[in-house]
């Protein structure tokens, strides 16, 4: 059975203070944060890289793991304010996400560089959070399968499968993501089940193990009934994992 993961992207979000303060309640509200036993989600924060220090040193002695919003594909050079994937596992990251739909609308990342970090990030011993999913427009246009997949078989193509033995996928719509708006079960489960179709038709034995997870206004309110779907294997919030009490909330969902 695979063991649900509820990631915590800060995105831009966070000061020293307000951080310190924020993972000392997500440590007290966690049952058992150095076993994270039983039906409990593994849990991975992600923040900002100028706090990633930081967050490691409040996190010593738990479970709970550290990962980066982001990562260069190149291992050292003249890129002024990136970062590489050494650089990441060098401060204890164990994962970083990757190909999140704000890098790629914002700051125009192609599925190629996408495909590339995920390679860069393994080589350094990180595990990809491949983020793939689709505008309100091409749901609406019917066409969030042909999206999805490219994204999915660009990396796929770049990688072999055999590197998806160690990664996981976050499913986000990009229509859903700060909006409010959230896929219903049904609609995040077809998605889901797609990608893990594909993956299987590739490798049965990476398909059944990989975790698949849902990003797009995960709240309190929705996790329990998004994590009951077969197909998704927990939840990459936003927002939410900036308040305590909605972050444990989501994370005691898998109970």
């Amino acid at each position: 059975m695979r063991k649900g993961l509820v990631a915590a992207n800060w995105k831009m979000n966070g000061l020293s203070q307000g951080n310190d303060a924020l993972l000392g309640a997500i440590l007290s509200g966690l049952k058992d944060p150095s076993g994270l036993e039983g039906g409990q989600a593994e849990v991975l924060i992600c923040p900002p890289a100028v706090y990633l220090q930081q967050v490691r040193d409040k996190l010593e002695g738990s479970r709970i793991r550290l990962g980066g919003q982001n990562v260069h594909s190149a291992i050292s050079g003249a890129f002024t304010g990136e970062i590489s994937a050494g650089m990441l596992s060098d401060t204890g990251c164990s994962h970083v996400i990757i190909g999140h739909s704000e890098r790629r609308e914002i700051f125009g990342e192609s599925d190629q560089f996408i495909a590339e970090k995920f390679s860069a990030a393994q080589a350094a011993n990180l595990i990809p959070v491949l983020c793939v999913g689709e505008t309100q427009a091409q749901r609406e246009a019917g066409s969030t399968a042909e999206t999805v997949l490219g994204q999915l078989n660009m990396v796929l193509g770049h990688v072999g499968i055999e590197a998806f033995e160690q990664a996981v996928v976050a499913y986000e719509p990009v229509w859903a993501i700060g909006t409010g708006l959230t896929a219903s079960p049904e609609q995040a489960q077809e998605v889901h089940a797609l990608i893990r179709k594909t993956i299987s038709e590739l490798d049965e034995g990476v398909a059944e193990q990989i975790r698949i997870i849902y990003g797009g206004s995960v709240k309190g309110t929705n996790a329990a009934t998004l994590f009951a779907q077969p197909d998704i294997d927990g939840a990459l919030v936003g927002g939410a994992s900036l308040v305590a009490e909605e972050f444990i909330r989501i994370c005691a969902s898998f109970e």
